[in-house]
């Protein structure tokens, strides 16, 4: 016999929607403050901050954490997924300071592409034909946004590329450490290894924060932290291929707060290369449920701060 609350658990599309408008609300407060805090801090340091600031909201975490019994091995991989978290969110945060919103948002949709990828060269994923046009029309809409040729492709363009890249390596990693740990330990362990690893490259640059950055970027960390509940909510309330699309919504309203808060022109040509990007990760996930596949296309807020 299935109890209420199970037969209602991945079936209810409305709360799945409402839930990730919220997560979308959350990342896009996120991506507001680190542009607010600005180019006042070198990236490596704001990174390192909103991870030990975070720090304090891993208090559930830790007794599931010191009863996991963590062997050498996995921690060997723990460790390389903080390595590559790091380096992902250094790119982002330096992004953040060179490229509007919009394109900070847009190519963020880059990362579930990425896993697509590594996913058929790591776990022997067959990419059919679809899938290859997908990922091909989320290439596409790269081009678009940058325009290579016709205006300036600049090294916050070319961070963000980076930083799709090494988020995208860290959740293929997640995905084997979930085999073995729980959700709670794979995220515990994920804010300890990150933190750890921005630490020397965090003093490399440091320069003396101001109570208002820190204050700022513990907003960052909340945001971050909120917004991540969220999704679970969101995941735990309908499928995929329901609340993936809404998630195109935060393109749009990065675009807005870049255009009302910080003056940034909304550019058409992003919007339109972030649909192409959004519209093929949409297609893969559709097909994986089609095909009632484990599911490795993660959706794009699954890579975030």
């Amino acid at each position: 016999m299935v109890h209420g609350a199970d037969a209602s658990r991945g079936h209810r599309p409305l709360a799945g929607v409402l839930w990730m408008l919220l997560t979308g609300a959350n990342f896009v407060a996120v991506t507001a403050l680190v542009k607010h805090v600005g180019t006042g801090m070198p990236a490596a340091q704001a990174a390192f901050l909103r991870y030990v600031l975070g720090l304090v909201f891993l208090a559930p975490m830790l007794g599931p954490l010191v009863r996991a019994g963590i062997g050498r091995a996995a921690l060997r991989l723990y460790a390389w997924r903080g390595l590559a978290h790091a380096l992902g969110v250094i790119c982002w945060f330096y992004a953040m300071t060179r490229i509007p919103i919009a394109e900070v948002t847009a190519m963020n949709y880059l990362n579930p592409v990425y896993v697509t990828i590594g996913a058929a060269l790591v776990f022997g994923e067959r990419l059919a034909a679809r899938r290859v046009l997908a990922i091909v029309v989320a290439f596409l809409g790269v081009l678009v946004i940058l325009r290579p040729g016709f205006r300036e492709v600049s090294d916050g363009h070319l961070a963000m590329l980076f930083t799709a890249l090494f988020f995208g390596a860290s959740y293929l990693m997640a995905k084997r450490l979930s085999e073995r740990d729980s959700a709670a330990v794979v995220v515990a362990m994920l804010s300890v290894s990150v933190t750890i690893a921005l630490a020397p490259l965090a003093v490399a640059v440091w320069v003396t924060p101001t109570l208002s950055q820190v204050f700022w970027l513990f907003l960052v960390a909340a945001f971050a932290t909120a917004g991540h509940y969220t999704m679970t909510l969101a995941f735990r309330a309908a499928p995929l291929t329901v609340t993936q699309p809404v998630s195109f919504l935060q393109l749009v309203w990065a675009a807005l707060l870049g255009w009302l808060v910080f003056g940034e022109s909304v550019d058409g040509w992003v919007i339109a290369g972030g649909a192409m990007i959004v519209g093929a990760v949409v297609f893969i996930t559709w097909r994986e449920a089609v095909l009632n596949r484990r599911t490795i296309t993660p959706p794009p807020d699954a890579t975030k701060l």
